[in-house]
């Protein structure tokens, strides 16, 4: 008696009328903070020549955004959990609308740093509430691959729409319109979220740890700093402590959940071995395609010429490729396997990224495109096959906290990525070798470079800016080869966790 009227139950969830629409306004959501990751790597150059940020505050205001965000996820997950999911998504959303406006505004590198530190906090709230709200919306497998290949098209959407609708904004308007986009998506996403999202929430959460989420925040911030400057600078006295004090609040947390009744993150999760696969494989993949990303945008218009509206266009193909891949991605899982789908895809986008090492400034559009489709493809396949297991894996109640760990283990892996990908780059950009009379500055940044040559007479502009190019493609081309390792190591480990693991067929 008690199978059958679980089976109605489940039955009756099913077939909920308004399901599909409320995962409409989730998509929104996910849109939200995709056109605004995106975005950032067009508006860059313009940044770099109107607040003049060193080659540092210029990293930190491309990946303070994540280092926030992967700092709180964890705790901001535990806490739709506790008082809604549906109220923290719309809170979120509020707040990341107004806090855009004060990034558009923003005067100096030191207000655009906070600004986006700020835009982290809010974005923290957004995305494992709109997993959490597909886990209770969907209760069937199949459904609910269904929707979680929507919801990360949609992402991949979001990375296409970025730069088009950033490029179209930045040739007709200044860098901070491109923050001002966000609102309009914001107020569709409040007032027709409110009708349409059901609630949910953990029915015995227990209190919500104030000390964890403290411990959360210090020790990933702390890590992934320590990282940063040590890839940027070396190791020093300053880099070992802030390494040294995220790693102890790291083991704090983590001791300190493993005795708490209710706590942020049961940690107990990890003991599942498609659990971990899942995450790992989420953040080496991250880890090895960010910070390329990131620097491609300043290729496209700074090395080859193209105008903002023609670099967003030219970066098409990998949203493409992964809202096709993405919208079949749980069909092949269950034909095929998850470890086959998930290690397969990883190791096309390793190979893609190992194909733009012979990258070069004049290198032509065939084959850029055609690596950034295969690198979307192999990407919409992975992501959301983990997500989907990091979601079955996990009672509905503890959703917003699984959701967390998958998106922390995104914004951990690009903030690395940025961070070492990124180094790597400016660490051979630096020391290019320029004409007599190369100001200090041109060093800092190629966008540096290219507004110091505007005042420069011509047999010093010329040169300066070739060397400068040369350097930053060679950046680039080694920070290719780097990712491409990255994500072939990633492909093996998920063929080795992953082994044995299957999706949900029924209910």
């Amino acid at each position: 008696m008690t199978g059958t009227l679980r089976q109605e139950t489940a039955a009756e969830a099913v077939r909920r009328p308004g399901r599909w629409l409320a995962l409409g306004v989730l998509v929104l959501a996910v849109l939200l903070v995709a056109v605004d990751a995106t975005v950032l790597g067009l508006a860059t150059p313009y940044i770099s020549e109107d607040l003049a940020p060193t080659g540092s505050q210029l990293l930190w205001i491309g990946d303070i955004y994540s280092f926030v965000i992967a700092g709180l996820l964890v705790s901001m997950g535990s806490l739709g959990d506790r008082i809604g999911r549906k109220r923290i998504l719309l809170g979120g959303a509020t707040a990341f609308g107004a806090i855009s406006v004060l990034n558009a505004y923003a005067g100096t590198p030191e207000l655009m740093i906070a600004a986006r530190a700020l835009l982290g906090v809010a974005g923290a709230t957004l995305m494992p509430a709109t997993l959490a709200l597909i886990r209770n919306l969907f209760h069937d497998p199949r459904e609910r691959s269904l929707a979680v290949g929507i919801w990360g098209a949609t992402a991949s959407a979001g990375a296409a729409v970025g730069p088009v609708v950033g490029g179209f904004l930045l040739e007709h308007f200044w860098w901070g319109s491109v923050f001002l986009v966000n609102l309009p998506v914001m107020a569709v996403l409040v007032v027709v979220g409110a009708r349409l999202l059901p609630e949910s929430r953990n029915p015995d959460p227990g209190p919500w740890d104030l000390i964890g989420v403290v411990l959360s925040l210090v020790g990933m911030v702390g890590v992934v700093y320590a990282v940063k400057e040590a890839a940027s600078h070396g190791f020093g006295t300053s880099v070992a402590a802030a390494g040294l004090l995220g790693a102890g609040a790291l083991y704090g947390f983590v001791r300190r959940q493993l005795t708490l009744p209710t706590p942020l993150l049961d940690m107990r999760l990890f003991r599942h071995r498609g659990f971990s696969g899942a995450v790992l494989a989420d953040l080496l993949s991250i880890l090895g395609l960010s910070g390329l990303v990131f620097f491609l945008s300043q290729y496209l218009q700074l090395v080859q010429g193209r105008s903002p509206l023609e670099a967003g266009l030219a970066e098409l193909p990998a949203a493409i490729g992964a809202v096709a891949a993405g919208l079949a991605a749980g069909r092949a899982a269950r034909r095929f396997s998850v470890r086959s789908v998930v290690a397969g895809g990883l190791a096309t986008v390793g190979l893609a990224l190992a194909a733009l090492t012979v990258i070069g400034q004049s290198t032509g559009y065939p084959l850029l495109g055609t690596a950034l489709l295969v690198v979307g493809a192999g990407a919409g396949f992975s992501f959301t096959v983990t997500a989907d297991v990091i979601l079955s894996s996990v009672p509905k109640e503890q959703a917003g906290a699984a959701s967390a760990v998958s998106e922390t283990a995104y914004e951990l892996g690009a903030a690395l990525g940025i961070a070492v990908l990124g180094s790597i780059v400016t660490g051979v950009y630096r020391d290019f070798t320029g004409p007599a009379g190369t100001p200090a500055e041109a060093h800092e940044s190629l966008g540096g470079a290219v507004e110091a040559a505007a005042g420069l007479p011509g047999q010093v502009a010329v040169p300066m800016l070739d060397a400068a190019r040369r350097a930053f493609v060679d950046g680039l081309a080694l920070a290719a080869g780097t990712g491409a390792a990255i994500l072939l190591a990633a492909s093996v480990a998920a063929w080795l966790m992953l082994r044995g693991q299957r999706l949900e067929d029924r209910p």
